[in-house]
């Protein structure tokens, strides 16, 4: 990934057929945070697909979305017709709950991701999604990253939570517990549901950031499972296809104090 996305979009497939944004990156050095992270020179193009990925979800949101999400989308105030710096939100976030953004190329190596969690660092990538992929994309883009993930970590008991799986990844030893995490981690962070006193409600960040997603998940072609973390642990998941089945939170104070109690009884925590 170039400092400039404007150059080309970073799905372009490999000589191998692979997607590179599917290739997790092994750091050599340390992200830059905060106002650390520069403003790429976005084309027009990707200004507009940030404006219509933006106008879509405000439009479908809406009674779908967690309240706690729309709360913390308020807060930060993200512009809807250009992509937002990555230092204007890591401003906010840190106001709020003490995290901060860096600026990662990409789909990072586990133990480096989880090591920023664990820190109080979210890593953002700053590159946009092409329009062929509006509906769905297997990768981070900016879109999921911001619009997607910081909304939810102005909320302190997923903020913390969210901390916790990041210190509790990186105490885990044994790889069939480390793979358990990492379906926690799909499962809620990323697909999770919660029951808000309207509803059945979206708070994972893959399914906010996918139009595809939000109007899927919620159908009665998506099994709904209690959350539990061994039940999460022991589901497989796959990125390529709308997610099924899904787990539901009854609370934020039920999401963190059920990961403590499991990540203790494993010497996570």
């Amino acid at each position: 990934m170039t400092e400039s996305p404007s150059a080309a979009h970073p799905e372009t497939p490999t000589q191998d057929g692979n997607d590179p944004r599917c290739v997790p990156h092994k750091l050599t050095h340390p992200l830059p945070i905060g106002d650390e992270c520069q403003y790429p020179n976005y084309s027009d193009e990707e200004q507009e697909v940030w404006k219509t990925l933006h106008a879509r979800m405000e439009t479908l949101l809406p009674g779908r979305a967690a309240d706690e999400f729309i709360t913390g989308l308020r807060a930060l105030d993200l512009e809807r017709d250009r992509i937002p710096a990555l230092s204007d939100v890591s401003r906010k976030l840190r106001q709020a709950t003490g995290w901060q953004i860096c600026r990662t190329p990409g789909l990072l190596d586990a133990h480096d991701f989880f090591g920023y969690l664990a820190r109080r660092v979210f890593p953002s990538t700053d590159y946009i999604r092409a329009r062929s992929e509006l509906d769905y994309t297997p990768a981070p883009d900016c879109f999921h990253d911001i619009f997607g993930h910081t909304p939810m970590i102005v909320h302190p008991r997923f903020a913390d939570f969210y901390q916790k799986l990041g210190q509790a990844a990186l105490n885990c030893k044994d790889a069939a517990t480390e793979e358990g995490l990492t379906r926690i981690y799909w499962f809620t962070v990323e697909f999770g549901l919660i029951t808000n006193p309207g509803g059945l409600r979206i708070y994972g960040n893959g399914i906010i950031s996918s139009s595809g997603e939000t109007q899927h998940c919620l159908t009665d072609k998506v099994t709904k499972l209690p959350y539990t973390p061994e039940r999460l642990a022991a589901q497989a998941y796959d990125i390529w296809h709308f997610q099924n089945p899904v787990f539901v939170i009854e609370s934020f104070d039920q999401l963190e104090n059920e990961f403590v109690r499991w990540a203790r009884e494993r010497s996570l925590l």
